[in-house]
């Protein structure tokens, strides 16, 4: 009898471990997207698998289920507002033939030495561009609970169709609620203060603040950071960032406070300023803005775009997406916020989709003059500037809380510079995003029926080769991955010598091309979950077909 018993749970066990394994020996290699930077390692090999067998575990008894919430009355009707998005166009980069001496542009801390004061900026998904094969575009620091396949998808509407006024539907998106406890908020505020006064002693001792914020959160439920620890967290919340390469410069990210600014319109002219501020005139600065956070009753402003800079993907009739495909939800949600677009361009700039204290969003064209980009040109080959490809400068995070003792601050972009590979490795080159590999072949006169020619390594490095050219003759700052290796395991000693974790995920952490000649590939990393850190939440974009004005951020 024991033994039947043994043998049936057996078998309900490995029917119910199976999915699982199936997928844990099904992962792909490595990968990233930054900062500021996290990168892929497609192609370079994966890392050591190792099993561990597993105890069967007891059936869990199934949860009652839970109410349906009662349906939200529509809103009443509102007219849109009449005016037309008047953004002048980006300016365009064209790279010069070749740099001036001394145009390269240098690091910030360092303008001789060729390094950086940090890589393309994100640290769960380096830039946003690039996800882990199979997981949404953008998806980050919390890949679990990260939107499925139709994440943004909107019903109704297309390119180049703008709406008259109409009623509102109910919302699809409810509010975030407050829903840290007093002592749960005291418990976090306490090991960020301690953290704080030990690596900042001149700060005073912890003791007095402590009490402080125990008061201010008794009264109020929340707490405010002194400007002191604002800076300090969002500058170690970069440093613990697990699948980001480009932390070496961490103490040199600067800090724009901007809590008081808690409306739709002054978080768009903010982030406008930011792109300006950042972008430095190619010279680019890491640089984040921190506007107000939540608190009980009342949410801070939420930007829906990954990126303050983003291409539009428009979906066609036959299923294909002219543009970015990673953006499509995102432009589909503009155009049924009425934004004006023919859905024509391949790399139209997306206006900013910003709400604020749980209202619906609001699309504000991006100025011309906040935005840079840079024509792609190749050393060699002069027809490479006829295929029209662009990226822009500066690859600023906007979707990703930051989170520093307790307190969420849900829109806080931020930036580094970009990694070669994460234009040329992946938003250009990715079948699911541009895929421009096989045009670039074809030119190239490789013979793309044969997997054997090699026709994609080829043509990779050439396009890597093209950003890296075009970025530097326009004096643009980028790093290179082997450039940034190097420097990683130079912030990892200095991490260890300081008596303290760097957690690093090697499976974002090794380049998404090349792998195994750079330095970061042959070894182990330990992980862990570290605060302050940045994370993401709510990725679900808003369900609802609505029109807006059209406003510019200026």
């Amino acid at each position: 009898m024991k033994s039947a018993w043994r043998t049936l749970l057996r078998r309900e066990y490995l029917a119910w471990a199976a999915p699982g394994g199936a997928a844990l020996h099904g992962m792909p290699g490595a990968l990233t997207a930054g900062c500021p930077v996290a990168v892929s390692a497609l192609g370079a090999g994966t890392a050591p698998l190792v099993t561990v067998p597993v105890a069967p575990v007891a059936p869990v008894a199934p949860v009652a289920p839970v109410a349906s919430m009662a349906p939200v009355a529509p809103v009443a009707p509102v007219a849109a507002a009449a005016a037309a998005v008047t953004a002048a166009p980006p300016a365009v980069v064209t790279p010069r033939t070749a740099p001036g001496p001394g145009e390269r542009p240098g690091p910030e801390e360092d303008p001789g030495s060729g390094e950086a004061s940090g890589s393309g900026v994100d640290p769960g998904s380096r830039s946003g561009d690039n996800p882990r094969p199979g997981q949404d575009p953008g998806s980050g620091d919390d890949p679990g609970p990260a939107a499925g396949p139709s994440r943004g998808d909107v019903p109704g509407g297309g390119p180049g169709r703008v709406r008259g006024p109409r009623p509102r539907p109910a919302w699809g998106w409810p509010a975030r609620a407050w829903r840290m406890r007093p002592g749960d908020l005291e418990e976090q505020a306490a090991e960020f203060v301690r953290l704080h006064r030990a690596e900042c002693p001149g700060a005073g001792p912890a003791g007095p603040r402590l009490r402080e914020i125990r008061r201010e959160i008794r009264m109020t439920g929340t707490y405010r950071h002194t400007p002191g620890e604002l800076e300090f967290g969002a500058r170690v919340a970069w440093r613990n960032s697990s699948r980001c390469i480009g932390r070496l410069y961490w103490k040199s990210l600067r800090v724009r406070d901007r809590r008081e600014v808690d409306t739709a319109e002054g978080v768009a002219a903010e982030c406008a300023d930011h792109l300006r501020a950042a972008t430095n005139n190619g010279r680019v600065r890491p640089t984040i803005t921190v506007f107000a956070p939540d608190a009980p009753g009342r949410p801070g402003p939420r930007i829906w775009n990954e990126q303050l800079v983003r291409y539009a993907g428009y979906r066609q009739p036959d299923g294909t997406v002219r543009g970015e495909p990673s953006s499509a939800g995102l432009t589909q949600l503009a155009l049924d916020l009425g934004w004006p677009s023919d859905g024509q361009g391949k790399f139209d700039i997306l206006p900013l989709i910003i709400s604020a204290g749980g209202d619906e969003p609001r699309f504000f064209g991006v100025p011309g003059d906040a935005v840079v980009e840079v024509h792609l040109i190749h050393p060699r080959f002069p027809w490479f500037g006829q295929l029209g490809l662009r990226w822009y400068a500066v690859p600023v995070i906007s979707d990703m809380c930051l989170e520093i003792g307790g307190i969420c601050y849900p829109a806080a972009p931020f930036n580094g510079w970009y990694m070669g590979t994460e234009i040329g490795a992946r938003n250009l080159a990715d079948s699911d995003r541009y895929n421009e590999l096989p045009r670039i072949a074809e030119r190239m006169g490789l013979d793309i029926t044969r997997d054997r020619s090699l026709w994609r390594d080829q043509a990779l490095v050439e396009l890597n080769l093209a950003v890296l050219h075009s970025y530097d003759t326009a004096g643009v700052t980028i790093t290179d991955h082997h450039t940034e290796s190097h420097r990683f395991l130079t912030h990892l000693a200095r991490e260890e010598r300081a008596g303290r974790i760097c957690p690093a995920d090697w499976t974002w952490i090794v380049p998404p091309m090349s792998g195994a000649a750079t330095e970061v590939f042959h070894r182990y990393y330990e992980d862990a979950k570290l605060r302050p850190t940045y994370a993401r939440h709510q990725r679900d974009l808003p369900q609802l077909r609505v029109t807006a004005s059209a406003e510019t951020c200026s």
